[in-house]
């Protein structure tokens, strides 16, 4: 009886300084982890989120970039972190929903996180570069078809949604395309701006400034309906596959250890990112759209799209036996 006494006590011991701890957080800086290069959709996103969590919580936000892997190198660090609220990440879909059903992770998708909120969503951008005599989604079709493996993809890695919308987009029209890999969505898209690769299907966020510039040639946007960025560019779904839709997003995250009156601190002060005009105003440069989701229908989206990506997957590798 007095051991059990002495184990309940102690319990509460440990669980009186948890909640102290999670009361008094955060006392030091924040890591906030992007797991891609600089300079990119991912990074911008995590860059306008650590500013406003700085003035939200009164304390410094370390943008901290850990590219490879189309973001599971950044992921997977970490899902290895001490769940202490101090370090977080800028996850995305690729690394998140579909990477774990693709091919081994050491982390997975939910059990390995605490999912906080959805903080920014948008389109791929299909973009060629001007020197291909590609001129529309049909011409693109009609070009890989005729030249089987010769037109090249650049990508953030083969953990990332770009690979694999490219890879969904070659199951479905019958086409095949070489992929190069890069350590961003950034250096993937100045890869088509140099002529390295010939195309990418690359986040808005890298394909606006090049569309403007005229260095690349845009084609279409991979979302189910046109982006309020690029209402001139169709869908992939309206000019050669239809029911073809690929969305990123990218939300915060942290290791599954985290309190969950941490999370719930996060997570408020998300709600409030989310509706500040600010904020609103920078993701739009970026050409995204702010979200803002609640822990449990943040985990909810993604449980769904692992599905949804399995059994995409399948289809994919069905196709190619």
């Amino acid at each position: 009886m007095k051991r059990l006494i002495l184990a309940a006590l102690l319990m509460g011991t440990g669980l009186s300084a948890t909640v102290a701890s999670a009361q008094e957080w955060p006392s030091k800086p924040i890591k906030l982890v992007v797991p891609y290069a600089p300079g990119g959709y991912t990074d911008a996103v995590g860059r306008i989120t650590a500013r406003f969590l700085e003035k939200e919580l009164s304390q410094t936000v370390i943008v901290d970039n850990r590219p490879g892997g189309g973001g599971i190198v950044g992921s997977d660090l970490v899902s290895k972190s001490p769940g202490d609220g101090y370090t977080l990440c800028v996850c995305s879909v690729g690394a998140i929903s579909i990477a774990p059903v693709a091919q081994t992770t050491s982390y997975d998708p939910v059990k390995s996180f605490k999912p906080i909120s959805v903080v920014s969503t948008i389109p791929q951008t299909v973009i060629v570069n001007p020197s291909l005599p590609i001129n529309s989604m049909e011409d693109l079709v009609k070009y890989a078809k005729a030249n089987p493996g010769k037109l090249t993809y650049g990508s953030s890695g083969a953990g990332g949604l770009m690979y694999f919308s490219v890879a969904l987009f070659d199951a479905r029209l019958g086409t095949k395309m070489t992929h190069v890999p890069f350590k961003g969505g950034s250096p993937a898209t100045a890869a088509v701006v140099s002529g390295e690769v010939n195309l990418s299907f690359t986040n808005m966020t890298d394909a606006l400034p090049q569309i403007e510039a005229n260095t690349v040639r845009a084609l279409a946007v991979t979302s189910a309906t046109r982006s309020e960025f690029t209402p001139k560019l169709p869908t992939v779904a309206e000019t050669v596959s239809p029911g073809y839709a690929v969305e990123s997003w990218n939300g915060i995250m942290a290791p599954a250890s985290t309190p969950d009156a941490v999370v719930a601190k996060v997570s408020d002060a998300l709600k409030k990112m989310a509706a500040d005009p600010e904020v609103k105003k920078n993701m739009a440069v970026a050409g995204a759209s702010t979200v803002f989701t609640t822990p449990a229908e943040y985990t909810a989206q993604i449980t769904k799209e692992v599905e949804q990506w399995r059994a995409l997957l399948k289809e994919i590798a069905e196709k190619k036996t």
